[in-house]
């Protein structure tokens, strides 16, 4: 379900220390029945072992596949328009208590990489010639009790052109992807807590 932008900015989450020339883009909730205060670690491994791309339906591969070549083809994703090259990464600019925590999991099909993984919240990153984007991930009871995962967008337009792109995007987003992302999210969460109950 799509959230106002106030259900990210109005939460203590420590990525507003970081993203302040940022800005937020989409609020994303998805249901978690039964989840604890404790329960962000389970959540975030469940959405490891969901797997990647791979496993959405096609016409999210094919709207990301057609994005992929696009950018090959017009040198969006060149390794100069990435993290640590054309823009800091927010690593950077960790205080010294986030820096020192666990980094959280990176792998090879997973474009947006690690900032920071902490016990109620985490964020990725991702950079190229459109857009500097991070994911954050944050942990938030909701109005039954249960805790639910909430997903903020936050992102830095690479000048007219990024805008431009993020606004041709939208409607991608909000009618494939984001839905497409709330159902296997959901099922992720659903299919771990089955596993957790039958042992």
């Amino acid at each position: 379900m799509r959230l106002s932008k106030t259900a990210h900015t109005s939460q203590p989450w420590r990525i507003h220390e970081l993203t302040s020339d940022f800005s937020v883009e989409d609020v994303w909730s998805y249901r978690t029945p039964g989840a604890g205060l404790g329960d962000f670690p389970t959540m975030v491994a469940a959405l490891r072992t969901a797997g990647g791309l791979a496993k959405q339906p096609w016409p999210v591969k094919f709207l990301f596949a057609v994005r992929w070549k696009l950018g090959a083809l017009l040198g969006w994703d060149e390794p100069s328009a990435g993290v640590g090259a054309r823009v800091a990464s927010l690593r950077d600019r960790l205080p010294s208590d986030i820096r020192d925590a666990p980094r959280g999991w990176d792998n090879r099909s997973m474009p947006l990489k690690a900032v920071y993984e902490l016990d109620m919240e985490s964020a990725r990153e991702l950079a190229n010639k459109t857009v500097h984007t991070v994911m954050h991930l944050g942990w938030v009871q909701g109005a039954n009790g249960d805790h639910e995962l909430r997903m903020a967008v936050l992102v830095k337009p690479n000048g007219w052109f990024g805008r431009l792109y993020m606004a041709a995007i939208a409607p991608f987003r909000y009618l494939v992807v984001y839905p497409a992302l709330t159902r296997r999210w959901e099922r992720a969460w659903r299919d771990r807590d089955q596993e957790g109950a039958a042992r």
